[in-house]
């Protein structure tokens, strides 16, 4: 009963997240997918139906094998998912979106250099871009683990984003985050280009974000 009531909880998460993406302007119509680790496998929104009309019964359960259980077919990215969760057991959510700076910005197949502190929260110096590859397809997988690296995010060329984190809120956050840190960028290259930050003030700025955001309870 307790983890009916637990995984319903993550199906009703996962349609509100969808819905939250799209709002926000990074996600249009069915596009981008999200999901969270559940049990044996995870749970990963359905393809091909947009967020409004996004119900948890449509949300799809796959084992680390692929199989799926239910009707609903699930999205189209779905290896990708399941390869950040085979390889990073930290990654307990993840997030994919087409989202229009992180999108422009992969589009020029270059990563994102350390123009300002914040890009350390994917957990690196730089958010790269993943080599491009047609979307559900293996080799998509292999060039975005290899665009991860130790991070947590990467761009995909010519695509969008993906990231991962302990939590679906975090992760969506994150990959709100780094849409804002890519409009900055664009703007800035519009201009000029963007002087960098060294890599000793990169690494200072990930020691800090090691206890980033953490509130310590009361005594």
């Amino acid at each position: 009963m307790a983890e009916f009531v637990l995984e319903r909880k993550a199906r009703a998460a996962i349609c509100r997240i969808m819905r939250e993406l799209k709002e926000a302007g990074l996600n249009h119509g069915a596009e981008g997918n999200v999901s969270v680790r559940f049990g044996e496998g995870f749970l990963i929104s359905p393809t091909g139906v947009v967020p409004e009309d996004m119900s948890p019964e449509q949300v799809v359960f796959m084992d680390m094998q692929g199989n799926v259980r239910g009707a609903w077919k699930p999205s189209s990215e779905w290896r990708m998912h399941q390869a950040i969760y085979r390889e990073r057991e930290e990654a307990q959510a993840v997030v994919h979106t087409h989202s229009d700076h992180v999108t422009a910005l992969a589009s020029l197949r270059e990563p994102m250099p350390p123009f300002h502190y914040m890009v350390a929260i994917a957990g690196g110096s730089i958010i790269d871009c993943a080599a491009y590859a047609t979307f559900g397809s293996e080799e998509l997988v292999q060039n975005m683990l290899k665009g991860l690296g130790p991070r947590r995010a990467t761009m995909l060329a010519n695509h969008g984003l993906i990231c991962f984190h302990d939590t679906l809120e975090k992760a969506a956050q994150m990959a709100q985050q780094i849409e804002a840190l890519a409009r900055q960028y664009l703007l800035a290259r519009a201009v000029g280009e963007p002087k960098r930050l060294s890599d000793a003030e990169m690494a200072e700025v990930l020691q800090k974000f090691e206890g980033y955001g953490q509130q310590q309870p009361d005594a």
